[in-house]
């Protein structure tokens, strides 16, 4: 919600202070070119092609821009070595290798990766090069993804950098599998072991949430219901919808490689509840979102209940953190806003709820630093969070963090504050477009881990640069296709259509860059929802219950003239 932002990887700045830009450098290169295409089946003759694949032998067969790369004993994902790559000025530490492949052949191309952003890539294919890569992991994790080589390619180069101003990242085990060109020879991946830990994390009357544990060598599982599988994933957790309520189910998991499926885990019994709800339930089925500022920085002060009634959801502005680890406060700025009394605020909460809107606390933006990093900052929070709906009268709570978070606590916090709360919580996410552009980043694991109890993720277009839509392709901020190839990573990721919303700001004064006109808002929630108003990007299907739009702010909007909303607003409510 605020300050411009470097095209990738860098963090997003917050709401509290829209209107001054940072400025970031760099710009989305084909390296970042992310591809969701599958690894194909290996036949008996297919080799990892790559060369000291795991760094045993130094960086033998390797080349390191700027002598970015060493190897290091620790830490390392298999055997005695491991490559540590770091970043400096306006080099990414690339490290590559020539590899020997066939023409006309498919290879799954992976590498472990550990520390600062990695990515991990190919280049000279004769068809389409392809990268994948992660945000910083504190532990190992796989990076996967295939690539077919051209009529006449007989070798390739394989790649692996960070990014500028980043930490230090490790890569091991590199492999090029495919059929054997008669360069590599190392050792071909094996079947991964069984998954172990399988529970159920969540239930809903429609949906049960599962969650294992990771098996090493796995690049994906697949998840079985009454013995019969019903869906594939890259994680370690998963919910299986559209169920009957009040029913019993039994669940089993696999883990995959492309040297193939292990046996399935022992089974779990999962049972959805007789018909209770969500907190997004007593919503419209489309509704606007809109943060409402708690300090004055040159927008038009409002009180709550000066709010335009276009907005259903009114996120309050912000929660901050105190000396207890985990745990946020709310102070009223009456000063700020012109006398506004903190009775005075609360008889507005209520009218607005007597009027079907919902009030939320926002924990976060741009100075906020709430770190939720274990069960007792995670019991803190939730508490804290209960005590100002308590207090104010407040129905949820938006999570907009934006210093990162850790996806294992920050979902235990928000299960045990629904847990107090009741199915008529509303949980929001206010998450950058850096932070949902893979499942694999924090933010969109824990959207994923709570689905059962989320309401909507309001993800920010702007303040971004260019990015990756779910075609792989560079979209830039500022059109219909950049939130509609956007959006299209976290419908295609696991989140109902219900949980995404487009988050824009309200003018060009409350955010560094991305501003759109509500014609271009309106046209992406069309062409998401019905097919129609696309740009060069079409969806492969539509989304009509898609829940809708969310801005920054509703002062930014008043101030000038609550043209956002006025558009936006009976848009979205004209939705079918």
């Amino acid at each position: 919600m605020s300050p411009q932002r470097r095209s990738v990887p860098p963090r997003r700045s917050a709401p509290r202070s829209r209107s001054t830009a940072r400025l970031w450098s760099g710009a989305v290169t084909a390296a970042l070119a992310l591809t969701f295409a599958g690894t194909g089946q290996a036949s008996a003759a297919d080799v990892n092609n790559a060369k000291n694949a795991g760094f045993e032998s130094g960086l033998s067969n390797w080349t390191c821009s700027a002598s970015s790369g060493t190897t290091v004993s620790s830490p390392v994902h298999g055997g005695a070595a491991a490559l540590k790559a770091t970043p400096a000025g306006q080099d990414d530490a690339q490290c590559s290798q020539t590899v020997a492949v066939k023409p006309n052949s498919t290879y799954s191309l992976s590498s472990w990766v550990q520390g600062g952003y990695a990515f991990l890539g190919v280049t000279g294919t004769g068809t389409t090069d392809v990268s994948t890569w992660t945000p910083d992991s504190s532990s190992w994790k796989q990076l996967t993804t295939s690539f077919t080589t051209g009529s006449s390619t007989t070798s390739v180069t394989v790649y692996t950098h960070g990014w500028y101003g980043q930490a230090a990242y490790y890569a091991d085990d590199v492999s090029v599998y495919g059929p054997d060109s008669g360069g590599g020879g190392d050792p071909a991946p094996t079947v991964p072991g069984t998954p172990s830990g399988l529970s159920v994390s969540g239930t809903t009357s429609s949906s049960v949430s599962l969650a294992w544990n990771a098996v090493s060598g796995a690049t994906g599982y697949n998840v079985y219901r009454d013995g019969t599988k019903i869906t594939a994933v890259t994680g370690t957790s998963a919910t299986v919808t559209g169920l009957a309520a009040a029913t019993s189910y039994s669940f089993q998991v696999t883990a995959t490689n492309s040297a193939g499926e292990s046996a399935k885990s022992g089974s779990v019994t999962g049972t959805t509840t007789s018909g209770g709800s969500n907190g997004g339930t007593a919503l419209p089925k489309h509704a606007v979102t809109g943060y409402w500022q708690n300090f004055n920085n040159g927008a038009t002060v409002q009180k709550i209940s000066d709010v335009s009634s276009q907005y259903d959801i009114i996120a309050v502005a912000f929660a901050d953190a105190t000396t207890t680890p985990g745990a946020v406060t709310f102070n009223l700025d009456s000063a700020g806003l012109g006398g506004y009394t903190v009775d005075q605020f609360k008889a507005d909460i209520k009218a607005k709820q007597a009027a079907g809107k919902k009030v939320i606390v926002s924990v976060g933006g741009q100075n906020g630093t709430v770190s939720v990093s274990d069960s007792t900052s995670a019991a803190n929070f939730a508490n804290s969070v209960y005590s100002l709906m308590q207090t104010y009268g407040f129905d949820g709570v938006d999570i907009d963090l934006e210093n990162g978070l850790n996806a294992t606590y920050m979902s235990q916090a928000l299960r045990s504050l629904s847990a107090k709360a009741g199915s008529s919580l509303i949980i929001t996410m206010a998450p950058q477009t850096i932070d949902m552009q893979s499942t694999s980043n924090t933010y969109f694991q824990t959207a994923l881990n709570i689905k059962d109890i989320l309401t909507v993720v309001n993800m920010q277009y702007y303040n971004s640069g260019s990015m990756l839509g779910c075609d792989g392709k560079v979209y830039s901020q500022g059109s219909v296709d950049f939130l509609t190839a956007l959006a299209c990573i976290q419908l295609e990721g696991g989140l109902s259509p219900s949980q995404v919303g487009l988050g824009l700001p309200a003018s060009t004064s409350a955010a560094g860059s991305g501003y759109v006109s509500p014609t271009v808002v309106n046209n992406a929630l069309d062409c998401l929802t019905a097919g129609t108003n696309c740009g060069s990007f079409k969806p492969s299907k539509t989304y009509p219950d898609l829940r809708g739009a969310m801005t920054w702010s509703t002062n930014w909007d008043a101030a000038a003239g609550s043209s956002w909303s006025s558009s936006v607003g009976a848009h979205v409510h004209g939705l079918p």
